[in-house]
């Protein structure tokens, strides 16, 4: 999460989840073992909140109770994501018990509801992170995790720290100041090394469309092989060398002329040495005040649906951070992102704000794992260098590259029930 004031400067608020204090690096079997998903979020006395908070704790957390007492109808985004994982959902005790009526799951309009959550969500107003981190809610959470073959410590929550710094500075990509978030996020950097790739290219706005879009996906192909180099930094040496280079222009001008304009390459070629992370899911929020106080913030379970595990005590879900490690069993794993205990894993996730002459002119971020830079690089080029309104750049559709499998996505909307839904994604080799 992204802090920033109207005076300009931000803070860059690493809440990313953990591994657990008995992780250790060739951990197939940890997939359940991290830590902080829920409580992250549910701190009153996280370092967010007391510096910048002005409600009351307790008026806050209320719509969230309401929410899980008294349920919510279900659309069709949660539809398609409990149709798209029957079997996750209805293998589990917890999850079933509030996605599940009968043997049947809900489905749009449904009411969907989670008294446990309620009951959980009441104690942490009453109480704070107290609540989570060292009372009843801890250890039943723990109880439950372990019960179900997890490993996690009643000490893996009580030690959990937001890591608290000013925001990452990126100065004069295409003119525009960048405010982010430093390693393990790979999204400042990412989306740094991209936009000066393309703004060697001059004229970006009076290029053909096509020929803008194969220069996108060519720049992203590049940049995510160089991210693999990245880690926590505080288990990881040199880290603070990997961000410069991405960062540089003679770095992006370097990549530049690797690019032809009518050819693309294996993905040997890009400079890939690792197998690419397979984040996926988050959510994001942006949030602009009256002052001009802003918030940008991404989180996550990691799946849908996370870990697959609800602990059954507390309705929370539990995520599988641990499957954004590499694991060197694993063909062509990153080192720089090899489990260890109480590390944070790489992560796609890019909450920022953006500024020019000194004035706020965006704040943004998006979901969806390692299509999160792609998403959020196109919408930039869409509103500041297209000229299309805010919601024409979010709405237009785009196109994303894993650089392994060697292929384009390119997302192919159509409207439903006043939701925009994306019903498939369209392949083509590249």
């Amino acid at each position: 999460m992204v802090v920033g004031s109207a005076t300009g400067s931000a803070k860059a608020y690493d809440m990313r989840e953990t591994a657990s204090s008995t992780a250790y690096e060739r951990g197939e079997e940890t997939k359940r073992t991290i830590v902080c998903c829920s409580s992250r979020r549910s701190s009153r006395s996280s370092p967010s909140v007391d510096q910048n908070g002005r409600v009351d704790w307790k008026l806050l957390v209320e719509p969230s109770i309401k929410l899980a007492r008294d349920g919510f109808e279900v659309g069709p985004h949660l539809a398609f994501a409990l149709s798209t994982n029957e079997d996750k959902i209805k293998n589990d005790t917890g999850l079933s018990s509030v996605f599940v009526i009968g043997d049947k799951l809900l489905t749009k309009g449904d009411t969907c509801k989670n008294s446990k959550l309620a009951e959980t969500l009441e104690k942490v107003a009453e109480k704070g992170a107290k609540a989570f981190y060292l009372d009843d809610v801890a250890v039943n959470l723990v109880n439950d995790l372990n019960n179900a073959g997890g490993n996690m410590t009643l000490d893996d929550l009580r030690n959990y720290k937001v890591n608290v710094t000013d925001a990452m500075f990126v100065n004069d990509v295409m003119g525009f100041k960048l405010q982010g978030m430093w390693s393990p996020s790979s999204g400042t950097s990412g989306f740094a090394m991209v936009m000066n790739i393309l703004e060697d290219y001059k004229n970006i706005n009076a290029t053909d469309k096509n020929l803008v879009l194969h220069r996108v996906i060519e720049a992203i192909k590049f940049m995510l092989a160089a991210r693999m180099d990245l880690g926590d930094p505080a288990f990881v040496d040199g880290i603070s060398d990997v961000v410069k280079k991405m960062i540089s222009k003679p770095y992006a001008q370097k990549i530049k002329s690797k690019i032809s304009d009518d050819t693309t390459h294996t993905p040997e070629y890009y400079l890939s040495e690792y197998s690419q992370l397979k984040d996926q899911g988050t959510s994001h929020f942006c949030v602009v005040d009256k002052d001009r106080n802003v918030v940008s913030m991404t989180t996550t379970v990691n799946y849908a649906f996370g870990s697959g595990f609800m602990s059954t005590s507390t309705g929370v879900i539990l995520n599988n951070q641990m499957a954004d490690f590499s694991i060197p069993t694993e063909e062509s794993a990153a080192p720089a992102n090899y489990i260890k205990a109480n590390k944070r894993p790489l992560s796609s996730m890019m909450p920022l704000i953006i500024t020019k002459n000194n004035e706020l002119v965006g704040v943004i971020g998006a979901s969806g794992g390692i299509y999160i830079i792609p998403a959020v690089i196109q919408v930039f080029l869409n509103h500041f260098v297209l000229n299309m309104t805010p919601l024409e750049a979010v709405k237009s559709p785009r196109v994303y590259h894993k650089l392994i499998p060697n292929q384009v996505l390119h997302e192919d909307w159509e409207v439903y029930n006043k939701d925009h839904i994306l019903l498939k994604k369209r392949l083509k080799t590249s």
